[in-house]
């Protein structure tokens, strides 16, 4: 696991109500600071308060010490797999006791409503994979998927042609597969 450092000082400027869309935001503000065409990142969330009482040094090495907001902290970890499809990786993860949810930032390409009806039939994967990549309204999007132990959800999603924090999504329900794929990490 990392330290955490590299993530935004200042949550509170974000525009979000719960803690987990604020962990969101945050972890997208992130990734959009280390640029487009990166491998997905997996973090940990852990409720900030458990780990300042847990962890003081950790803590304060996160810059929580002095803080008493309620919140969750992103942690990001080791780098996932090379080469490892990511919902075989999403299936050996099991986290412990201390991690009250996590966050998985993706990239990927998607298409507009009304595209599925030009999909090609019968096609391989290969075949659907290069269809998206070359169709003309595809976006390029990065997802930022955040779940907790309980069941909540929240997803922030980034367009690459409207690369700017005041323009990314958010909603439990944008990406629900991706969601459901992380809360299983968790049974």
């Amino acid at each position: 696991m990392s330290d955490g450092s590299n993530l935004p000082d200042d949550v509170s400027t974000l525009p979000a109500g719960s803690p987990l869309t604020r962990a969101a935001l945050e972890i997208d503000e992130y990734a959009a600071t280390l640029g487009w065409d990166l491998p997905a990142r997996l973090f940990a969330l852990v409720d900030s308060a458990a780990l300042r009482k847990a962890d003081p040094r950790v803590a304060e090495q996160l810059g929580l010490a002095d803080s008493t907001e309620p919140g969750l902290t992103p942690v990001e970890q080791d780098e996932l797999p090379a080469g490892m499809e990511l919902d075989k990786f999403l299936g050996t993860i099991a986290w412990p006791a201390a991690v009250a949810g996590c966050a998985l930032v993706v990239e990927r390409l998607m298409l507009p409503p009304g595209a599925e009806q030009s999909r090609p039939r019968n096609a391989s994967d290969a075949q659907l994979a290069d269809w998206v990549a070359n169709h003309p309204k595809r976006e390029e999007v990065r997802i930022t998927a955040a779940v907790l132990r309980d069941g909540s959800k929240e997803i922030a999603l980034r367009l690459r042609s409207k690369d700017t924090g005041r323009e990314v999504l958010t909603g439990p329900d944008l990406v629900p597969g991706l969601t459901e794929a992380l809360l299983a990490t968790f049974a």
